[in-house]
């Protein structure tokens, strides 16, 4: 099945370009690009862990999305810019040029297609600054569509009441979370006898540097971890993940319905 966790109605590939063509509409329905990574995470998940989550999490937010509300998921955009991984085999990365190409090219076949509004739905930790670029410049170009660079994550969720609070600043890749939610999402692709408990080794430990606050450093994987883990996997569960799941979902129903009511702002001036 090409759509996966997507709702076949919700899938735009399975669209006739007639359908297309004729729907009412048009400038207000929501085009979603899911964007994930083929890239470690660690001895006990798939490579394929950013684009789950993406599929995974869309798929549930479309199954519970309003049917006056039109959206549509395009295919997961499965390739990132994950050159911080390299090191550790299995890992594909594009160029930041190149997926800033295909992103742009993509929103500009969707805006051909009379379409107006478009989710960059990213899951990948090291590319969210390559999504606000490309939204800026589309934008800048095709003034009339709106453009929404968001990290599938940043929506209101439960992790909190999850997860500890070590696991909350550290557990950045492959740990409770993720391994969680591929539990709720892929069980049979996850292999728990395998998970550790990793957390970056040799961070700074004073001053205004960090590793991921407002004066990061640039990193790569391979300098903070041995086994490409940096969290802790073994405290991952099924029901962990399941709640996630709902969590997470439900943030993204909020943030279709809100997309598909938004206007862009003009100046009166």
């Amino acid at each position: 099945m090409m759509h996966g966790f997507i709702p076949p109605h919700c899938f735009f590939p399975y669209l006739c370009w007639t359908d297309i063509d004729s729907m009412e509409d048009k400038e207000n329905v929501v085009v979603i690009q899911p964007i994930g990574a083929i890239e470690q995470h660690g001895p006990h998940l798939p490579i394929a862990v950013d684009a789950a989550i993406s599929l995974g999490v869309l798929g549930k937010a479309l199954e519970k999305l309003p049917s006056e509300i039109p959206a549509y998921a395009l295919p997961c955009l499965y390739y990132g810019k994950s050159n911080e991984h390299w090191g550790f085999p299995g890992t594909i990365s594009l160029s930041a040029t190149t997926l800033l190409s295909v992103i742009t090219e993509v929103a500009e076949s969707v805006y051909r297609s009379g379409f107006r509004k478009l989710i960059l739905m990213n899951s990948h930790g090291g590319q969210p600054q390559i999504m606000e670029i490309a939204a800026r410049d589309i934008h800048q170009k095709y003034q009339d569509f709106s453009v929404f660079p968001f990290f599938t994550w940043r929506v209101p969720h439960i992790a909190k009441e999850l997860l500890t609070p070590q696991e909350l600043e550290y557990g950045i890749h492959a740990g409770d979370a993720e391994t969680s939610i591929l539990l709720a999402l892929l069980p049979d692709q996850v292999q728990m006898s395998q998970a550790v408990k990793e957390y970056p080794q040799g961070l700074p430990q004073d001053g205004l540097v960090s590793m991921e606050g407002k004066l990061p450093f640039a990193w790569l994987t391979k300098e903070l971890s041995k086994t490409g883990v940096m969290g802790d996997a073994t405290a991952a569960t099924k029901e962990k993940g399941d709640r996630l799941l709902a969590s997470v979902s439900d943030g993204w129903v909020q943030v279709i319905k809100d997309v598909y009511r938004f206007r862009q702002p003009t100046s009166k001036f």
